[in-house]
Formats: C-alpha cells, sequence, structure tokens
C-alpha cells in the first residue's frame, strides 16, 4: 500500500518496509510545516569533579544527562489525534467499499469488521478529546492519509471479483503492518497526555489482530489461485 508506505517511511524511525501499492503522498513529520513544538535546550553538564584523597588527580567529568526523545516525534497530541482519527476513517471507507464490491465472503466478513472495530476506535478517540478539551488538528500527515485514501479508493472502484478481492485484502495487510508501525514508533512515544497515551496502546492488539487476519485471507486468496492455476 504506497500511500501508508510513504506515510510509515516519513514517520521515521520505522523499522519496515511497506510494499508499494497506490499513491500516497505526505511529508515527513520530521519537517513538517505545520507548528512544531519547541525543544528543550539541553542542560550543561554538573562541574567536574576531583577523586577524593587525590588533590592533583584529573578531574573525572559528570555522567551526562539522559537523552532527550528523538525530534522526530515532535508531534503534538492534537495533531496525533487527527492522525488517528483520519487513519481508521480511511480503512472505514476501504471496508465499506469492499462490502459493497466482493463476492467472497470471507473478505466481506473480514471488511465488516473493519467497519465496525474501527468505527468504535475513532468513537472512543472522539469522545476522548472531547474529554480532555483538544481539538483535532490537521497536519500534512493526516491531510496526506485522507488524500491517499481517496486514491486507493479509486483504484479499487475500477476492479471486480478476484482482483477486487486481492487488491484490497493486500492493501489492508500492508495498511495495518504500517499503523502498527507508526503507533510504536511515532505515536504512542510522541504522546503527552497520559489518557491519550494509555488509548493508543490499548487500540495495539486490534490493530495486531487485523493484521493476522488480513494475512490468513491473503494466504486463502493466494492458495485459491494456485489451485485454479494447476487445474489449467
Amino acid at each position: 500500500m504506497f500511500w501508508l508506505s510513504r506515510f510509515a517511511g516519513h514517520l521515521t524511525p520505522l523499522r519496515m518496509k511497506v510494499r508499494t501499492i497506490v499513491l500516497f503522498s505526505v511529508a515527513s513529520l520530521a519537517v513538517m510545516s505545520c507548528k512544531k513544538k519547541t525543544e528543550e535546550g539541553t542542560p550543561p553538564p554538573a562541574p567536574a569533579v576531583k577523586e577524593a584523597g587525590s588533590a592533583g588527580s584529573a578531574a573525572t567529568p559528570a555522567p551526562p544527562p539522559p537523552a532527550t526523545p528523538p525530534a522526530a516525534s515532535g508531534i503534538d497530541d492534537a495533531q496525533i489525534a487527527m492522525i488517528v482519527v483520519t487513519a481508521n476513517q480511511v480503512d472505514i471507507d476501504a471496508g465499506q467499499l469492499a462490502i459493497k464490491k466482493t463476492k467472497n465472503a470471507e473478505v466481506k466478513k473480514f471488511a465488516e469488521r473493519m467497519v465496525t472495530d474501527h468505527s468504535a476506535v475513532n468513537k472512543a478517540a472522539g469522545e476522548l478529546v472531547t474529554k480532555l478539551g483538544v481539538t483535532p488538528v490537521e497536519s500534512d500527515a493526516s491531510k496526506g492519509l485522507a488524500s491517499g485514501g481517496s486514491a486507493k479508493r479509486a483504484e479499487l472502484e475500477k476492479l471486480d471479483g478476484a482482483a477486487f478481492d486481492k487488491a484490497y485484502v493486500d492493501n489492508e495487510v500492508a495498511y495495518h503492518e504500517a499503523v502498527i508501525g507508526v503507533l510504536d514508533a511515532q505515536l504512542i512515544p510522541g504522546a503527552t497526555n497520559k489518557e491519550l497515551k494509555d488509548a493508543l496502546t490499548g487500540a495495539r492488539p486490534a490493530f495486531d489482530a487485523h493484521l493476522q487476519h488480513a494475512k490468513q485471507i491473503q494466504a486463502t486468496l493466494a492458495g485459491g489461485s494456485a489451485a485454479a492455476h494447476d487445474h489449467k
């Protein structure tokens, strides 16, 4: 899924490379034009001390201060909230399209699960930001997710039958791999509000379960294609 792979790639550091499938453009969060957090200055090291009983011995430097969070996580909670809501909505929209187009019972069941689960995550996210008094703020990342999702749906609209099922499920595998990577590397570490961080952490297992489900269907579809090929 090209759009989400670029999103994940720009939210460095990520350890995975998501396969490029469709257009997705989003600027690197490290160089986002939107407002970033002001980095705090590194405190000066403590004065050097001399070893006891050795007045003329060389001074022993004090230990360095703890490392500061990576600059790439310089997105605020309002931007994180919008990224989460947009990412969920993209998959809801893809699932609704799959429900309408697929003739495969397993693919349809999976798509229905995506719509239900991601709608529930967005509902919970909306309730949380209301409780916290946080208004989600757009960023280059969330805007890119929205436009990339539209591009993906337009491409899927042109497909039917087995070709649609394969493209949709392949996209779901790549999507969930990328989202898990982004959650682990950027969104969870970048959240400063404890309740927001806990909500992101709590949502992660659902994404992992979706990924495993998508991979199972992907393997089934691949097996069916191989069987059809063998009988030709």
